[in-house]
């Protein structure tokens, strides 16, 4: 290691054990290393803000690499510049010299360039006889060779990120227009259903979508804008079901029958007289079984049954479906009204209003008779689990903010 490389800077610059970090490590660049300057130059480009750049340290930046002769930074190179601040003022687009210096100084904060000042301060280089520059001072530019990889990691993150926050964007405005239209078209065709309170939603909804939202806020509200959207169009499905289903009770009958093969049977075992006439009245008259919703989004409204999963969490519905099965017992619901709320529900969704109760256990005076009244409510078309969830979303997402 070359310790005489280090050197401080002339006059009122302050020096950090940073800047020491930082001119040790380029005296540990491989040998043969080499890098294209202008590819660098984009790399850092884009990752500026995450290296505190501004526009204006990008602009110093070039002029610093147009003094440079050679297209690639080499390890074996001179790779100090020594332009005075009038030069390269000019070639940064006439900046004015305060301003130049305030970005010189940022550059040398983002690790990007270092100093290697002469014993007056000024920017100079001294020649042999064959004309080659034997000494330098002024900025040395290998630190952008020592970074080149990493510059180039930071600029592919930074270009992966902006590519997701965009099409959550996209997705978000997508999502926004199907429920706006669709729940126009059911309030103006006259759909049944309370589409007061799910416009109301929306509304609510729309309001908190901040004007510049990070791609966290996008995240998080296309969650909740597509959970009203599948709420919507279940609605609308059911009420689709309801108008045929007068004028085709077989093919009613066939479709409940060979839905949902995997049953709640497979995780808990319960005998026909547990379960009574009930279940056989559901199969002949419940309208078809509500579409599950994504299992991420179930989680982050209902955390607390992770915890009675398999191995202490879920991965999968088999996982969140076994997790309900342990938390009837516990609640103290029966093995007749959960197998009744399969048979209404479907599976999955049973397992989520589980779920639901587990997480509004204290609120709940009896969790066996909630999920019977849920369960009969389903049967007559007057429930779902839409609403439940984005009201314990909002709960989740309040407890995270304030803590």
């Amino acid at each position: 290691m070359q310790s005489g490389y280090v050197t401080t800077p002339v006059g009122r610059r302050p020096m950090t054990l940073a800047l020491v970090q930082r001119q040790l490590a380029t005296t540990d660049i491989a040998t043969g290393k080499r890098a294209e300057k202008w590819k660098v130059f984009r790399d850092a480009s884009e990752a500026r803000e995450r290296l505190g750049l501004q526009d204006r340290s990008l602009a110093v930046l070039d002029a610093l690499l147009s003094f440079y002769p050679e297209n690639e930074l080499r390890a074996d190179a001179q790779m100090i510049v020594f332009p005075s601040n009038m030069q390269l003022a000019l070639r940064a687009h006439g900046i004015a010299g305060a301003t130049l210096r305030r970005h010189i100084a940022l550059l040398v904060d983002a690790g990007l360039i270092l100093r290697k000042d002469s014993a007056n301060g000024k920017r100079y280089a001294r020649k042999d006889k064959a004309g080659e520059v034997e000494r330098a001072f002024g900025f040395d530019l290998s630190p952008l060779l020592l970074r080149a990889e990493e510059l180039a990691v930071l600029a592919q993150d930074v270009v992966a990120e902006r590519t997701a926050h965009r099409r959550a964007k996209e997705d978000l405005t997508i999502c926004r227009r199907d429920v706006r239209k669709l729940i126009s078209a059911a309030i103006e065709e006259g759909a049944a259903g309370d589409w007061e309170m799910i416009e109301a939603m929306y509304v609510a909804l729309v309001a908190r979508i901040p004007r510049s939202p990070s791609r966290h806020d996008l995240a998080s509200l296309l969650d909740e804008m597509t959970l009203l959207r599948d709420e919507v169009i279940n609605r609308l499905e059911a009420q689709d079901f309801t108008q045929n289903n007068s004028t085709n009770d077989a093919q009613t009958e066939r479709h409940i029958q060979n839905s949902n093969p995997e049953s709640c049977n497979e995780l808990e075992p319960s005998s026909r007289e547990e379960q009574g006439g009930t279940a056989a009245v559901h199969r002949q008259k419940l309208p078809e079984t509500l579409k599950a919703f994504p299992l991420g989004l179930v989680l982050r409204a209902c955390p607390e049954i992770a915890s009675y999963g398999p191995q202490g969490a879920i991965a999968s519905w088999r996982d969140l479906m076994a997790a309900a099965v342990v938390v009837r017992s516990v609640l103290g619901v029966s093995p007749s009204a959960y197998q009744d709320a399969c048979e209404a529900m479907g599976p999955e969704n049973a397992a989520v209003a589980i779920a639901c109760i587990l997480e509004r256990a204290g609120h709940i005076n009896s969790a066996g008779g909630y999920l019977r009244d849920l369960t009969s409510r389903t049967a007559r078309g007057e429930f779902s689990l839409g609403p439940m969830l984005m009201a314990l979303l909002r709960h989740q997402g309040g407890e995270i903010r304030s803590a």
